[in-house]
């Protein structure tokens, strides 16, 4: 919601357009698409060694959840400002904050249940699933990469 709301401005502040921010989370979405397809763990999907040696020492590891890489990491935030900066109405912004709310309530029910689902599912079942979301979000990343490239007018159109 931070970025939802501020992101135009810090983009400003450091002087990045809307097509950089398009290409250069494009660029780190498929990083995450392409670990996601072939079953590997990176740094933009899990944690450092200095993260979790932290949470081990720490009395509140709340914010060292396994998920929060891919909720609040940088595909997240690329995806939330270029989302709510491409809003051409305040109906199409309190439209996005309104997807953001009902995705993070569908992700807190789902870590929820995310051990009876993992056993319903079973191993192969994950894999299959984490590979099919990979390619969706492959091809969603390589959109962008291609949206931020004909916006900047590096390529003359």
């Amino acid at each position: 919601m931070f970025f939802a709301f501020l992101g135009n401005v810090i983009l400003d502040i450091f002087g990045i357009t809307i097509p950089a921010l398009r290409t250069a989370g494009g660029v780190l979405l498929l990083l995450i698409a392409i670990d996601m397809v072939f079953a590997r763990h990176s740094g933009g999907t899990g944690t450092t060694d200095e993260e979790e040696s932290e949470a081990r020492h720490a009395h509140d590891i709340s914010v060292f959840p396994l998920a929060m890489p891919l909720l609040a990491g940088p595909g997240a935030i690329s995806a939330v400002i270029l989302l709510t900066t491409g809003a051409d109405s305040d109906a199409e912004f309190w439209l996005v904050i309104a997807a953001i709310i009902v995705i993070l309530f569908l992700a807190w029910v789902t870590l929820l249940v995310a051990i009876p689902i993992q056993r319903l599912l079973g191993l192969t079942g994950l894999s299959v699933a984490s590979r099919i979301v990979g390619i969706l979000l492959a091809a969603l990343a390589v959109q962008f990469v291609f949206d931020g490239v004909k916006a900047s007018g590096l390529l003359g159109g």
